[in-house]
């Protein structure tokens, strides 16, 4: 029997093999086998990890959704096992200048929005399903201006986010689509200077990514890691640098009650068909 535990992530920057290298030898020590596998993009670590390719996949939330309409299509189970403490309750925001005339959602009918990559939960996915809420069609009733940077990537960067930012601050937008967190760095970076933009609209509170298990996954050795991994200190020095590098001071357990507003928003946009295949339009990698 295979002891080795697989694990999936996607390569969003070169840091990304430090971090997992840094992880597999953390596990090493403590008597678990693991290994891992470096993806492009999304979609094929997610068709993997329903094949059994790989047993563990670190998934965006886009993913998620997807891995769970993969397996309840094919009469399967996937779970998550994990999440970091920074992958609870975050929100999305849309902004405008601070001297816009924009008040309300409502009031955006018309006028330019700008967003980040197609597949960006945070900066496209939920900001524009809680437009849709307000009673907006986002492509028929905004000119919706989207800077796909790292389509495949689900929005693990800033670069679409930060290019929406800026076409809000040059006046080629009048509104732009951001994480609440993404709005508060570009204050410090200068992007958007603080007191230069307000809150026009803001999301309920969701969760981001997760460590999800997939089908074919041998138990005994998902408990050991979940173990492993939930009992992993801030305060060991050997695991501080890698929990620093991934954004995290504590994992905690995967719960999923907290991606019912994306998985909506993936139906309503027709992102993906219920069963997971790619929806419509130019949406994939």
């Amino acid at each position: 029997m295979n002891r080795t535990l697989l694990l999936g992530a996607v390569a969003y920057d070169p840091k990304v093999v430090t971090i997992w290298t840094g992880f597999r030898s953390w596990f090493a020590e403590r008597g678990l086998d693991l290994d891992y596998v470096l993806y492009a993009h999304y979609e094929r670590q997610v068709d993997d990890l329903l094949a059994g390719r790989i047993d563990l996949a670190w998934n965006s939330p886009l993913a998620w959704i997807r891995a769970q309409r993969l397996a309840r299509a094919r009469d399967v189970t996937v779970r998550a096992v994990a999440m970091r403490d920074t992958d609870r309750d975050l929100t999305s925001v849309i902004v405008v200048r601070a001297d816009s005339d924009l008040h309300s959602p409502a009031e955006l009918r018309g006028r330019t929005v700008a967003t980040g990559a197609v597949d960006s939960p945070q900066a496209t996915l939920l900001p524009l399903a809680l437009l849709r809420d307000t009673g907006l069609d986002p492509e028929k009733d905004l000119d919706l201006l989207r800077f796909d940077v790292g389509v495949g990537l689900h929005g693990d960067h800033v670069g679409g986010e930060r290019d929406a930012a800026d076409a809000l601050r040059t006046g080629r937008a009048d509104a732009a689509c951001l994480l609440d967190a993404s709005l508060l760095l570009f204050g410090r970076e200068g992007v958007l200077p603080p007191g230069s933009v307000r809150v026009l609209a803001q999301t309920e509170p969701y969760d981001h990514c997760n460590m999800t298990v997939g089908p074919r996954a041998d138990p005994a050795l998902v408990a050991h890691f979940g173990e492993l991994l939930l009992g992993m200190s801030y305060a060991d020095d050997t695991a501080r640098p890698l929990l620093d590098l991934e954004g995290l001071r504590q994992w905690l357990p995967g719960r999923t009650d907290r991606y019912a507003a994306l998985d909506r928003a993936v139906t309503d946009s027709g992102f993906y068909q219920p069963d997971g295949a790619p929806g419509a339009g130019d949406r994939q990698p």
